[in-house]
């Protein structure tokens, strides 16, 4: 039977979510978009497939998943259908027909993530879903010297959460920044708030927040530029911890 395939690119807040991917008996963001096609389609003859997996309560800017169905639909329809009956944490930005031999995973080139955190005394309630507060004093401009180490090829085995046999952990990361925070504003933030913004083709399992956590224990003065260096040997052991899952976005994401 002939399948036609379609790219959905969308946008969530991940907050109250169990991640991107099915799991049984809790809320996670591919069950509600599988609802909502079985919902609008009167049936469950279809398979979504996301590009990649996010945690609890990470949110994404631009991600995308591509939906398989054994009968032909006007994509504008079905755009325009989601966006009537999906969550209000929700959104469709795009749907698009694709060729049967595109693959929403295999053919993403470039991938940016976010991670807001904010530097206070106490944590401001209202931003919780956004960023991530560390009360502890940080010294940012020397994350910031650590942030840029992160850049080029080297071996990540040390920020890979239970690596599974065969895991590359040779891996480039194009672009590791922090600055101050000019992404995301509203008046319930801190006065000053701070954007790690880091880009790759790929990341593996809490890559990005063992990273953060390696940066936070530098900024607390725990851990020194030389350790992050030796961190990205073959050999070393984790420096970091895995940084609190709300204050990572998923912010572009790029196809071949």
């Amino acid at each position: 039977m002939e399948k036609w395939h379609y790219l959905l690119t969308f946008q969530y807040l991940g907050f109250r979510y169990h991640g991107w991917q099915k799991q049984p008996q809790v809320k996670t963001v591919q069950f509600m978009l599988d609802r909502t096609i079985e919902f609008i389609l009167g049936h469950s003859n279809f398979k979504t497939l996301g590009s990649s997996r996010t945690d609890s309560m990470v949110s994404a800017m631009k991600t995308a998943c591509t939906i398989t169905i054994k009968e032909d639909i006007d994509p504008e329809w079905l755009f325009s259908k989601l966006n009537e009956n999906l969550p209000a944490d929700i959104k469709a930005l795009k749907l698009e027909r694709v060729g049967k031999d595109f693959q929403v995973i295999n053919h993403a080139k470039l991938k940016t993530y976010y991670y807001l955190f904010s530097n206070e005394k106490k944590a401001y309630p209202f931003a919780t879903p956004f960023m991530c507060n560390i009360v502890e004093d940080l010294d940012i401009e020397l994350m910031k010297e650590g942030a840029k180490i992160f850049e080029g090829h080297h071996h990540f085995k040390a920020y890979c959460y239970k690596p599974t046999p065969g895991k590359v952990f040779n891996r480039e990361i194009m672009h590791s920044r922090i600055e101050e925070n000019e992404l995301l504003q509203a008046n319930f933030f801190p006065d000053k708030t701070f954007l790690y913004t880091v880009k790759g083709e790929g990341f593996m399992r809490h890559q990005i927040r063992l990273m953060m956590g390696a940066l936070f224990r530098l900024g607390r003065g725990e851990k020194t530029l030389e350790d992050i260096q030796n961190s990205l040997k073959e050999q070393a052991e984790c420096i970091g911890f895995v940084a609190p899952a709300s204050g990572l976005i998923l912010g572009d994401l790029k196809f071949k």
